[in-house]
C-alpha cells in the first residue's frame, strides 16, 4: 500500500525515472527539486495569456491553455493539453501530466501528477503525489505539515519528512471540502464523501461515509 507500483500506473507518466529504488512512493517527494534541475529545459508550446506570470525555468507543453491571473512559479514541467485556470498558484518543483485542471484558487507546491488529474476548484496540494485521473472536488485540501515538532508518520512509520502531503491513488475521488491530514494515502478507486477529516490510510476500493445529522425546527418569533 506505500509503493508507488500499489497506487500509480506507471503508463500514464513520462517520469518514471524519479521512483527507482523507492521503496515507499513518499520517498519521491525530496527528489523532486534534483529531478527538475537535471532533465527541464524551459520551453512554451502553449496559449498562455498577457496576463499569466511564468517563470523562467517552466516547461509548458502543446495544446495547454495557460489563462490571466495564472502564475506559474517554477521550476515546473507542465504537459500537452492541460489547463491552467484563472488564479491559479504553480509554485517551485511541480511536476503535472499531460491533460490536467489546475483552477481557480487552486495552489501547488513539491507535488507530481499523474496525467488527467482534475485540481478544479480552490485546491491545495502540497507535498503530494496524485495518480492517474484522480479527482480532488472543490476546497479539498492536502495538509502537508504537521503541527507539532517532528516528521510525519504513517502507521508508526517515520517517513523521514517534516512535510508530507498525500498520496492519491489512480482515479480516487476526494468530495468537496474534504481535509487529508498529513501522510494520508488512499488507494486506487476508493471515494471520499464531502466534509470529511481524514488521517490515515485507506485502502483501495473503498468509500468513507461521512454523515453528519442534521436537526430541523420550526421557526418561531422567539427563535434565533
Amino acid at each position: 500500500m506505500f509503493s508507488a507500483q500499489e497506487l500509480f500506473d506507471f503508463r500514464q507518466t513520462e517520469h518514471v525515472a524519479i521512483f527507482e529504488g523507492a521503496t515507499h512512493a513518499w520517498q519521491v517527494l525530496p527528489r523532486l527539486k534534483d529531478y527538475l534541475e537535471s532533465i527541464l529545459e524551459p520551453s512554451c508550446s502553449a496559449s498562455v495569456s498577457p496576463l499569466a506570470v511564468i517563470g523562467d525555468c517552466v516547461f509548458l507543453g502543446e495544446g495547454t491553455l495557460v489563462e490571466a491571473g495564472a502564475c506559474v512559479e517554477g521550476p515546473a514541467i507542465i504537459g500537452r493539453n492541460c489547463q491552467i485556470r484563472h488564479g491559479a498558484y504553480v509554485r517551485a518543483n511541480v511536476i503535472i501530466g499531460d491533460g490536467c485542471v489546475i483552477g481557480n484558487s487552486s495552489e501547488l507546491k513539491n507535488s507530481l501528477l499523474f496525467n488527467d488529474c482534475q485540481v478544479p476548484h480552490f485546491n491545495y496540494i502540497g507535498d503530494s503525489i496524485l495518480g492517474h485521473h484522480a479527482h480532488l472536488s472543490a476546497g479539498v485540501i492536502l495538509s502537508n505539515l504537521k503541527s507539532f515538532p517532528g516528521n510525519v508518520m504513517v502507521e508508526g512509520l517515520d517517513t523521514g519528512l517534516r512535510k508530507f502531503g498525500a498520496l492519491i491513488g489512480d482515479r480516487a475521488e476526494l468530495g468537496c471540502n474534504s481535509v487529508l491530514n498529513p501522510g494520508s494515502i488512499i488507494g486506487r478507486d476508493s471515494v471520499m464523501y464531502p466534509n470529511t477529516s481524514w488521517r490515515g490510510v485507506l485502502p483501495a476500493n473503498h468509500i468513507v461515509k461521512t454523515r453528519t445529522r442534521q436537526e430541523v425546527v420550526e421557526r418561531t418569533s422567539s427563535a434565533q
